[in-house]
């Protein structure tokens, strides 16, 4: 009896010597799929924002870490004064500005073409107003 549990015991200690980049294994998947999916995403995305930043003109309309959207009226250095539309102008680092704004999004002088009046009347024209009931007090 005593011998079958040492012989056990002694297999045992066997199969736990494994070889060691076998220990190491799982932990170097899981450092893999870190880089995979965490952090060489979040180095591209840095790069992308770093050569926006670099590439600012003059009159770009931008969106800011505070919310706010302006067209860029002057560049100086790292920072930028930004035209917030109906005369406020204010100064602004560089590293605020988060993305470019949709070129739908205007700032500053409102520019509105003769095409799009034209439309816009003809769109308020076809428009009718919904026919009223006539009430007791509509008939008096």
């Amino acid at each position: 009896m005593f011998v079958s549990v040492a012989h056990a015991m002694g297999n045992a200690g066997a199969a736990g010597a494994q070889d060691p980049f076998m220990q190491f294994l799982p932990l170097l998947i899981m450092l893999a799929i870190f880089y995979f999916l965490l952090i060489r995403p979040q180095q591209k995305k840095a790069k992308e924002h770093k050569n926006m930043l670099n590439a600012l003109k003059k009159d770009d309309v931008v969106l800011t870490t505070g919310g706010l959207v302006g067209r860029i009226k002057e560049l100086k250095g790292d920072v930028l004064v930004l035209d917030l539309g109906s005369n406020v102008v204010v100064n602004l680092r560089r590293d605020y500005v988060v993305d470019l704004a949709a070129p739908e999004e205007k700032v500053g002088k409102p520019e509105k073409s003769r095409k799009a009046d034209k439309s816009e009347k003809a769109a308020v024209a076809d428009v009718k107003e919904p026919a009223q009931p006539e009430t007791e007090e509509t008939k008096k």
